[in-house]
């Protein structure tokens, strides 16, 4: 018999919620006031007297806008379809194939993905320097492919794990070779894996700035948050513009987790449970 939640339940639930989504709340119905009313008595005000589009249309019409978010999107999605095709092999491997030091390898690349990026933006960026390879999308892509690749791997390595063995000898006494193995029976099998893997990858590609920031220095080549972060003035800072661009840029991600919420929360959980 199922237990129905009291209504102090609910009550709990919408105000976490609500401190949960405040900050984003707030940004949207800043990026909606004009600039008298987000400075002064009405500062605090959470919905404006006079909304308005103006900051959205300042956001696209003085700043090239759109160029940063297709430079993102490119990065984001080169470097999400290629770490996650690697990161299907390396794992699938680890997974399935018995050598010596795969617990090495899976600490060495947890160790990889826990450097500081501070600590590593210097040596990165004198690397892509001398191969003439800052200013461009590659530049970007080879540094975050470093960066993601390690925790796709441990995320897949769990995946892969719990595909039952059984239906690759099924496969293999059939006829089937290791690679019609892997398309055919196990790879379908790891979707909801690589669902998780692939969004996780494309967001940290898209909200990452100091890699950005230090190798990409062409305005040709800026991502979101570094174009971003540019619409400071020396005097002024546009509280409206900044608003609007984050409402702009946000927004993807937020429908994209909303889509696939149900295969993020089967990644995570994957393996968290003993059977």
């Amino acid at each position: 018999m199922e237990k129905k939640a009291s209504p102090l339940f609910y009550a709990f639930l919408i105000l976490f919620a609500f401190v949960i989504m405040f900050p984003f709340l707030w940004v949207f119905l800043s990026s909606l006031k004009p600039p008298s009313e987000l400075f002064g008595v009405n500062a605090f005000d959470p919905f404006a007297d006079n909304p308005t589009l103006a900051n959205y249309k300042h956001v696209f019409l003085d700043h090239p806008f759109l160029d940063y978010l297709k430079n993102s999107f490119v990065v984001a999605g080169v470097t999400t379809a290629y770490t996650v095709f690697t990161a299907s092999f390396a794992a699938y491997a680890i997974a399935r194939l018995q050598f010596r030091g795969k617990a090495i390898i899976l600490g060495l690349a947890l160790s990889v993905s826990m450097f500081p990026q501070i600590a590593t933006v210097a040596p990165i960026f004198r690397i892509l320097l001398n191969v003439g390879l800052t200013n461009s999308y590659l530049g970007l892509i080879i540094p975050y492919t470093v960066i993601t690749l390690p925790l796709s791997i441990w995320i897949l390595v769990t995946f892969f794990r719990k595909i039952p063995y059984d239906l690759e000898e099924s496969a293999k006494i059939d006829g089937a070779s290791l690679m019609q193995t892997y398309w055919r029976i196990i790879f379908p099998l790891a979707v909801p894996g690589l669902f998780t893997t692939a969004i996780l990858v494309f967001i940290a590609a898209w909200n990452e700035f100091l890699y950005a920031y230090t190798i990409n220095t062409a305005p040709a080549y800026r991502t979101v948050p570094v174009g971003i972060s540019l619409f400071q003035g020396r005097f002024t800072i546009p509280w409206g513009g900044l608003s609007a661009a984050t409402v702009v840029v946000t927004v993807p991600l937020v429908i994209l987790v909303l889509i696939f919420q149900r295969r993020i929360v089967s990644g995570l959980t994957s393996g968290s449970v003993k059977e």
